[in-house]
């Protein structure tokens, strides 16, 4: 596969960037360039297109995840492909790769084959600088609480009770439990802290989640970065901290746009992980496209658990979206992975029935939001005959109509099928989308409705840390925010090892966290660190740059 993208990224150049603004109606006062192949839209666009009718939202989803990806990424750029094939105006809307992934295990975020968004190293490496411009507002607004400290702490801040840390994007599990100040008390005041990394960061949620400027500012003044000594909340903006941190994100609150190998606007904006954040582009990049497309394609992280869930009652029900169908990603090979098949020899009917009821499952949760769905079979070359057509047979049992797709060998073509399906869909069924829950819904509520209904667990158990946590959040009045619970993406429970459908389980909630500026409450399960490390063998191990200062091995 590796071999397969980079010639396609030699063989396909991208054209100027005012060739992809021309397709969707901007013009050079729409827009901030950033070089020949990228720039950003000015947010003034918003302003002027108000009142032109939205396009239609469609929200790109996967059963759970195996090691080796499912292809939704390439899923949403070749969708977005193949409608303007069709003769739909779409764009798609992605979030920024972080530095993390791209070294460790999951190396380069772009898509593959023909079927990529480009210039692929461009965006994932230091892509206009949104992602350094988060950490470094979120690493002063640190670096004022300690200055405010070691200044005389006029606000009373209790040094032991500072839920503000420092963030980095990339893997770096020596940064997870640090002590800071020492060396005398020039050097700050000796405390215990920690690293984040910067896609698992509040401010790299408040960005996805702020609607314009100024509720930009409005969620960093909120932000609580611990207390004082008498338990009351201490906020960003009694630091006075709000106006340095947007200037520092001036820039990067506008969206970028690129394009894909066939020249298909794509916007990317914003990177949150879904797996211990909300897990999706900006709401101002999707806000944008909405009055520049007639197809949106949204991709969301991870399987519906995690992606889609948080999506539609974080993001959907705070800003009023509502998505007119789900794409649910699946692959022979995934379902053969969850139905313990580890090679073609041990392959049985039986095992492959067994992998297709987590295919089931993912079906069953979209559903539930009242939204329309179909599944996208990404075939791979290996694929069986009787595996694809058993994967149609349970789409024709569970009432949803699925497609078989080829979009990293033939682009846009190999999904006609689906674009066509996708336009019916909208235009015959009306979405009935609604939150799993109203955000009047008590906390510990929202908890238990998440894993019983989304998860299948039977229960949820609160650890006495956690407990205590939710319940001080409750207190300050958080309770009517909407959850976001950090877990493994790796299967449907907390736990990474069961694959499938797990059965009989508890979900156990370990840690929380206050994100009061994005708006929701963290909920972390399981032994989900929001600092990963690096693998004995990252990705990059296999990467380099030659004579000609090309990059190697980034795909």
């Amino acid at each position: 596969m590796m071999a397969n993208a980079i010639l396609t990224e030699e063989k396909v150049k991208p054209i100027h960037i005012k060739h992809i603004m021309e397709q969707i109606g901007l013009t050079d006062e729409d827009f901030e360039y950033y070089g020949k192949f990228t720039g950003k839209i000015r947010l003034e666009v918003m302003e002027k297109l108000k009142d032109k009718p939205d396009g239609k939202l469609i929200i790109v989803t996967a059963i759970t995840p195996t090691p080796s990806g499912e292809g939704k990424t390439l899923t949403s750029i070749g969708l977005s492909q193949a409608l303007n094939k069709i003769g739909k105006k779409a764009i798609v809307t992605l979030r920024e790769p972080s530095l993390g992934p791209v070294f460790g295990i999951k190396g380069g975020a772009t898509g593959g084959g023909k079927s990529q968004v480009i210039p692929s190293e461009l965006i994932n490496l230091h892509f206009n600088g949104d992602i350094h411009a988060v950490a470094s507002a979120h690493n002063l607004l640190a670096a004022l609480i300690d200055a405010h400290i070691h200044h005389g702490n006029e606000l009373r801040i209790d040094v032991n009770n500072i839920t503000w840390e420092r963030t980095i994007d990339m893997n770096d599990r020596a940064l997870r439990h640090i002590v800071i100040g020492l060396g005398g008390k020039v050097n700050g005041v000796p405390r215990e802290s920690g690293f984040v990394i910067t896609a698992a960061s509040e401010t790299m949620a408040i960005l996805c989640m702020a609607s314009s400027r100024m509720d930009l500012k409005r969620r960093l003044c909120e932000i609580v970065i611990g207390y004082d000594l008498n338990g009351k909340p201490i906020k960003a903006k009694d630091l006075n901290a709000c106006g340095a941190m947007m200037v520092l994100l001036n820039e990067a609150i506008m969206p970028n746009l690129v394009q894909t190998t066939e020249h298909t606007p794509a916007i990317i904006h914003g990177g949150p992980f879904a797996n211990i954040a909300h897990g999706t582009n900006s709401v101002i990049a999707d806000k944008i496209a909405l009055k520049l497309a007639d197809y949106v394609i949204v991709e969301t992280g991870f399987g519906s658990d995690l992606g889609a869930e948080k999506f539609f009652d974080i993001v959907a029900q705070i800003h009023r979206l509502k998505p007119s169908a789900a794409v649910i990603v699946v692959s022979a090979k995934a379902i053969r992975y969850h139905g313990g098949i580890k090679s073609q020899d041990e392959f049985t009917i039986e095992k492959f029935k067994k992998g297709l009821e987590n295919l089931e499952f993912h079906v069953k949760n979209v559903k539930k939001f009242g939204v329309p769905a179909i599944v996208s079979i990404n075939k791979f070359a290996n694929d069986t005959e009787i595996e694809i057509n058993l994967i149609k047979e349970k789409c024709a049992e569970l009432g949803v109509e699925c497609s078989v797709t080829e979009f990293f060998t033939k682009g846009g073509e190999g999904g006609i099928d689906l674009a066509e399906k996708i336009v019916n869909i909208t235009e015959t069924i009306p979405s009935d989308f609604k939150p799993l829950y109203r955000l009047s819904t008590p906390l510990l509520d929202k908890i238990k409705l998440i894993a019983t209904e989304v998860y299948g667990a039977d229960d949820v158990y609160i650890e006495r840390k956690a407990m205590k946590k939710l319940e001080k959040y409750i207190e300050h009045g958080y309770d009517h925010l909407p959850v976001c619970i950090a877990k493994t993406p790796n299967s449907i429970s907390d736990n990474p090892k069961l694959v499938g459908v797990p059965k009989g389980w508890t979900l156990t909630v370990t840690d929380a966290r206050l994100f009061a500026g994005a708006g929701f409450v963290v909920a972390i399960c399981g032994d989900i660190m929001l600092m990963p490390g690096l693998s004995k063998n990252p990705a990059a191990f296999h990467m380099d740059v030659d004579e000609h200062g090309n990059i190697i091995g980034l795909f």
